[in-house]
């Protein structure tokens, strides 16, 4: 029996395995981290009803976990922002800035609701881009 088809047979497997093994370890393009992330525009209100509101920012893109969520974090004490929205949003490793949205629900109308938005990874850590507190009032 000739020994080098199995000696070429098993080096084609090692080979194939260590390739495999290089494919399987790469990170996806959107496991990078962006140098510095900021908010470029926003956040503003898109709208605001009696009993809603969505909340509209665009950020670059924070990159990390292609799974992230749009948070928003309110009250109606700008101290005590103890209400959370969140939405969730997969990133596109191929553009530069990301546009979240975020819809509030259950608001009282004629209320000034105080917030600040933030962005956050599937792991539910925090991207940092935390706002200052900003305010709107819902109509009647």
């Amino acid at each position: 029996m000739n020994k080098l088809p199995l000696k070429l047979m098993l080096t084609v497997v090692a080979v194939s395995v260590f390739y495999a093994s290089q494919v399987y370890t790469q990170e996806s393009p959107t496991t990078y981290e962006a140098t510095r992330l900021r908010i470029t525009e926003g956040p503003e209100i898109e709208r605001v009803d009696p009993d809603f509101a969505i909340i509209t920012w665009t950020s670059n893109n924070p990159r990390g976990s292609p799974e992230h969520y749009a948070i928003v974090r309110y009250g109606t004490n700008p101290t005590k922002l103890n209400q959370t929205a969140k939405s969730p949003i997969r990133l596109n490793p191929s553009h530069s800035h990301i546009v979240f949205r975020v819809r509030m629900d259950n608001l009282k109308p004629r209320t000034t609701y105080y917030y600040t938005v933030d962005s956050m990874g599937a792991d539910g850590k925090g991207d940092g881009v935390e706002t200052v507190v900003k305010h709107f009032t819902t109509p009647y």
